[in-house]
């Protein structure tokens, strides 16, 4: 037999994706809506987060109420250097109406030193913290880029996601937080 058609012969056939005994990560895009509402809500079911800098234990519910941005990056990522004077500049136009910038470091072990000059450096005044490793492939699990950018309404909800980081994201991402600041939380039911 030709090894090509033994090669056919062992390829799987099917319309549904093969078995595995590893769990798949979703397949999703930053503007895939049903992606996101399925990122989020994982995101904000999940008992998983952070430790802040000052070691404070901190996940996304605690911020209910507020315009939460997780900011993911790095102290050695040129495009999270360049985003960070932006966050900075939207924590203090916008901090006073509800908004929360929180920035995890995914830098790693290594990086985690260099945090201290990062923030001195560029004057972060908003709380930064180190993701829990499974908090980490939560976020990552469709994509490792970073900067990576999720912006979650005051219900909690995932409003935006922005993978990356380019000239118009600035914009585009003060136009997220003016939007999720201006409407309302929803009453929760009893």
């Amino acid at each position: 037999m030709p090894e090509s058609a033994n090669v056919a012969a062992q390829t799987p056939r099917g319309s549904a994706p093969p078995q595995t005994a590893l769990p798949m990560p979703p397949i999703a895009s930053s503007n895939d809506k049903d992606a996101g509402s399925s990122l989020s809500q994982r995101i904000i079911a999940s008992p998983l987060g952070w430790t802040m800098l000052d070691g404070r234990r901190a996940r996304t519910a605690d911020y209910h109420g507020k315009v939460l941005v997780l900011d993911i990056w790095a102290t050695y990522c040129p495009p999270c250097r360049e985003q960070t004077p932006h966050l900075i500049a939207l924590q203090r136009r916008y901090g006073a109406q509800g908004l929360q910038i929180v920035g995890l470091n995914a830098g790693g072990e290594d990086d985690r030193p260099k945090v201290a000059g990062f923030v001195e450096e560029f004057g972060i005044q908003y709380p930064l913290g180190y993701p829990d490793d499974a908090m980490a492939q939560l976020l990552f699990s469709d994509n490792d880029a970073i900067p990576q950018t999720y912006v979650f309404d005051r219900t909690g909800r995932l409003a935006k996601r922005f993978i990356g980081y380019d000239r118009t994201m600035p914009a585009e991402l003060e136009q997220v937080i003016e939007d999720a600041l201006a409407a309302r939380a929803e009453p929760e039911s009893e």
